[in-house]
């Protein structure tokens, strides 16, 4: 199941750019000497009910941007339009109870189950905490709901008055995933949620998740570098490279017709289960270039066999070649 795009965009994301300053070492002083490039001017967008697969080599800016569109990390410009409301408008100016409101309905799953839950509180506590911070559901009715949040992620009732340090890896996944639930979200940026799994865990997680995209009709921005299951989870995928965009189409059209050479690289390297099968590995020369001072002209030219002069020269813009299918690359349909 990939989710379908049901009634427009949820979320709008319009030249989204963070930058984060290096300081020189000092003992009393520090001066600014540059600036990291960890998300540099994307856009992009997520349906009502739809899954939008984020990709790229660790570094490229994937985390850091869905931690902007929730403003756990302050953007440094750009927009972030949240069912037709400015969401960098009501964090930055608005009132103390609009902003809970908002983030009400976005919510995170983060990467390490073993590091975003307190290993003091018991698992009642910790699913129960944001109806104290939100106040959305009445405090009679806190266990009931506790426990049929446990019940919808596949636990017991009964895991509710164990701790952390009682479950294994894909349990605590579980426990993230309703405690974002616990406040109701629309949305939910899932960063990285199987990356510490094993295979057979990762499978029954990424199986949770799409049941509750029937169930709830939520909408997920799914960040990661396992490209199986983006491909499994996902209905459109977006390429990112040192803090850009790269590519964005169906998830079909990038995995059996990538037109960006980051992204054929990318696919290149996915493992296939035939022996049988030769595949034709893409090994890129080099090292992704430092952040701080990305490439001039396309960011990817250093690493790029096909790159010419005008690619050192002059920034691709991320244009249509074809419907639905994005890219930034100036020689993008020699590759259709």
């Amino acid at each position: 199941m990939e989710g379908t795009n049901n009634g427009g965009d949820l979320l709008t994301v319009k030249n989204l750019v963070k930058y984060f300053p290096v300081y020189s070492r000092g003992i009393l002083l520090k001066k600014i000497v540059g600036y990291v490039h960890a998300v540099d001017d994307i856009s992009f967008s997520i349906g009502r009910g739809e899954t939008l697969g984020l990709v790229g080599e660790s570094g490229c800016g994937k985390t850091t941007t869905g931690k902007a569109l929730l403003h756990l990390e302050w953007p440094t410009s750009g927009q972030i339009v949240f069912e037709g409301e400015d969401a960098t408008k009501i964090f930055t100016n608005g009132s103390p109870e609009r902003a809970l409101s908002m983030r009400r309905n976005m919510q995170m799953v983060f990467q390490n189950p073993y590091g975003s839950l307190d290993p003091r509180m018991t698992i009642y506590d910790i699913i129960s905490e944001p109806f104290r911070i939100h106040n959305n559901v009445p405090r009679k009715q806190w266990s009931e709901r506790v426990y049929a949040l446990l019940k919808l992620v596949g636990l017991e009732p009964y895991h509710a008055e164990r701790y952390p340090h009682e479950f294994s890896g894909g349990q605590r996944q579980r426990i993230g995933i309703a405690r974002a639930l616990a406040v109701g979200p629309k949305l939910i940026v899932a960063d990285e949620p199987v990356s510490s799994l094993d295979v057979s865990v990762r499978a029954q997680i990424l199986n949770l998740l799409m049941d509750l995209q029937k169930e709830e009709g939520l909408s997920f921005l799914y960040i990661s570098h396992d490209l199986s299951s983006v491909r499994q989870i996902s209905r459109r995928t977006a390429v990112m490279y040192l803090g850009r965009i790269v590519e964005t189409a169906s998830s079909e059209d990038i995995f059996s017709k990538p037109l960006h050479p980051y992204t054929m690289a990318l696919l290149s390297a996915i493992p296939i289960p035939d022996p049988e099968k030769k595949v034709m590995r893409i090994i890129l020369p080099g090292e992704v270039p430092s952040a701080i001072d990305p490439p001039k002209g396309c960011r990817f030219n250093p690493r790029c066999k096909y790159a010419t002069d005008r690619c050192r020269a002059e920034e691709p813009a991320l244009r249509e070649v074809e419907e639905g299918h994005l890219v930034a690359c100036h020689y993008a349909e020699n590759f259709m």
